[in-house]
């Protein structure tokens, strides 16, 4: 069993105890599925190598715990697990995809109507069976359709976050083949899509056979589609298909365009490719038989080996795989002015990571210790404030306390002696902090605050103006009219202690739209006040989308980049912040946290 499959496990006996109100013990199996997806090494190797007292020493993880993964390494399952789901056999993971429907209320449903799964969850509102149940009502039944609707619209469809982990780990162990001479991810993986429908490898191998049949014979194959002597196609026990292909050398620049896509982009490219007398696909660039390129002669490879070739015979900079949706990216290409994109590794803090203070997992200390290791130079705590009590929100008197520890922590994190050397988003490892990698590391001080239905914080202005900075976002009342939605956000936009709207327009991939709200206004008031638009990189938001930031670029508003991390295993989904900025056209200059702290802090609102 991988981590992440160990980590689901817990994650699940966590909301079955949730269902039933154990307290202390949910907090306690989220903690070990946390310090587990954190593991930079196979849990079966740890175990394998220290038993159940290395177990232990993993974050989280408790005597009682350690005997659990035991169990599971050595039989396969869990039976406290199995228990669970004998006892209440839903499809958690199915029915909580579903906005406003927890795991309290999936428990409801299927002690009062039998529900299961989502078809039955579907169907029993189809009925008017669900507003006949205590809590819930009609306007429920409605939402919990429309949840169902948007569900079924993006089925087939995963999140970027959720299938790169498992993607990548298939990719170290093909590269590790001596047969393969060069790998790479294509599709929409290498184009960084929000949501992906399959998973693409190629390969140059003179060698094809020992890597196709260590393809389809890999542990998460459940189902083989095809075999070939070159290509073959795999269903996963994730759910997503992968197809491979190995090519010879001499046409693996052209593979590479072309497998990478998009389906737009690459109509386009053929079309510019037979204007000029050439044939493009996935096996080269050729120069047309009895063309002005062949000098009437028959048709010839021209260079196919980089894919940079490929766009060069066209005439065209190579264009970053992030922009190839034929959004005019290929005209900027034509005039050689396509942006300078910002790096995966020019990012020099986080700004937006919860702690527990609140009810995320770590400490402050633990979380500067994870961001040390990853390089940055600073990190910013922005618990959520006092109208979120789900999330144990802080009041003024908290903020206070909370300062006061801050304090201490920086003066203990100042070390004049030390040698800066960040490390990349591939090769950090948060399990191992070096706290004297960074010569002046700083942690600053802000809040979530919570935007109220009238633009109002839930916090006061004097306390607000004694933080570093102040985030300010929407966790309520998400389906007002279009028209309040927007004079709400450009309140708290206008409050001059507002620095940074989080999550902007509070879309859930494949959960939850985006609000009802004029964006055009949103982003004249945000460039009027100088607040900055978040671009959160928590998997399910990736919120503002692409276009969105395009938008946003255009209207000439800063962006700051965030992981909105409630434990430090999710710090590392800056990748995917980064990502969507890549898509959205953004460069260095467009995003304020690749700034160093003093340069970043004039980026705030006087206090």
């Amino acid at each position: 069993m991988k981590n992440s499959e160990l980590a689901k496990v817990f994650y699940e006996i966590a909301e079955y105890l949730k269902m039933d109100r154990v307290p202390f013990k949910p907090q306690a199996y989220e903690k070990a599925a946390i310090g587990i997806e954190a593991l930079d090494k196979n849990i079966k190797d740890i175990y394998k190598k220290g038993g159940l007292k290395a177990l232990e020493e993993i974050p989280g993880v408790g005597k009682s715990i350690a005997e659990k993964i035991e169990e599971c390494l050595k039989t396969g399952r869990v039976k406290y697990y199995e228990e669970f789901r004998k006892k209440l056999p839903i499809n958690l993971e199915e029915i909580t995809k579903v906005e406003g429907v927890g795991s309290q209320k999936a428990k409801m449903l299927y002690e009062k109507l039998g529900i299961k799964n989502l078809a039955e969850l579907e169907a029993a509102a189809k009925k008017g069976e669900i507003r006949t149940i205590a809590g819930f009502g009609e306007k429920t039944e409605k939402n919990i359709l429309e949840g169902i609707a948007f569900v079924k619209k993006n089925t087939g469809r995963f999140l970027l976050g959720n299938i790169m982990p498992p993607v990548k780990e298939i990719y170290k162990k093909l590269k590790k083949l001596k047969e393969v001479e060069k790998i790479d991810i294509a599709g929409s993986v290498r184009r960084m899509k929000e949501t992906i429908g399959d998973v693409d490898f190629l390969i140059i191998s003179k060698n094809p056979k020992p890597i196709i049949d260590f393809f389809v014979s890999l542990p998460e194959v459940i189902k083989i589609w095809n075999k070939g002597k070159t290509k073959s196609s795999v269903r996963t026990k994730y759910g997503f298909d992968m197809d491979i292909r190995v090519v010879p050398e001499k046409s693996y620049g052209a593979a590479l365009q072309y497998f990478t896509g998009s389906k737009e982009h690459n109509i386009v490219l053929r079309k510019i490719a037979i204007e000029k007398g050439l044939k493009l696909n996935e096996y080269g660039i050729f120069s047309a038989p009895g063309g002005s390129a062949a000098g009437g002669r028959k048709s010839k490879m021209l260079p196919s080996k980089n894919e940079k070739d490929i766009y060069k015979t066209l005439g065209l900079q190579w264009i970053p795989p992030e922009l190839r949706e034929n959004q005019g990216e290929i005209e900027a290409a034509q005039k050689n002015s396509l942006p300078f994109l910002v790096g995966y590794g020019d990012i020099k803090g986080d700004l937006h990571c919860h702690s527990s203070w609140g009810t995320a997992k770590n400490s402050i200390e633990e979380i500067a210790n994870a961001a040390i290791s990853m390089g940055y130079e600073y990190i910013g705590i922005s618990d959520h404030t006092k109208f979120l009590k789900i999330e144990r929100g802080l009041d003024e008197k908290q903020l206070a306390q909370q300062r006061e520890e801050i304090k201490k922590l920086n003066a203990k994190f100042q070390n004049p002696n030390a040698k800066s050397n960040p490390k990349s988003l591939a090769t950090r490892d948060l399990a191992k902090p070096d706290k004297c990698q960074i010569k002046k590391f700083r942690i600053l001080q802000g809040c979530e605050a919570n935007i109220l239905a009238d633009g109002s914080l839930d916090i006061k202005d004097e306390a607000l103006a004694k933080l570093d900075y102040v985030i300010a976002g929407v966790h309520s009342n998400f389906k007002m009219p279009k028209e309040k939605m927007t004079e709400r956000i450009i309140r708290a936009i206008k409050n001059p202690n507002v620095d940074i709207i989080s999550h902007p327009t509070g879309r859930l991939i494949q959960k939850r739209d985006e609000y009802l709200i004029d964006f055009d206004k949103i982003l004249a008031a945000a460039k009027a006040a100088e607040t900055i638009l978040e671009i959160n990189s928590y998997p399910d938001r990736l919120d503002l989308k692409d276009t969105n930031i395009r938008k946003a670029k255009k209207a000439d508003v800063r962006m700051i980049i965030n992981t909105d991390s409630h434990s430090i295993a999710s710090l590392p989904y800056m990748e995917y912040g980064i990502s969507q900025a890549r898509r959205g056209w953004l460069e260095k200059k467009d995003v304020i946290n690749t700034l160093p702290v003093e340069k970043l802090m004039k980026f705030f609102k006087p206090r």
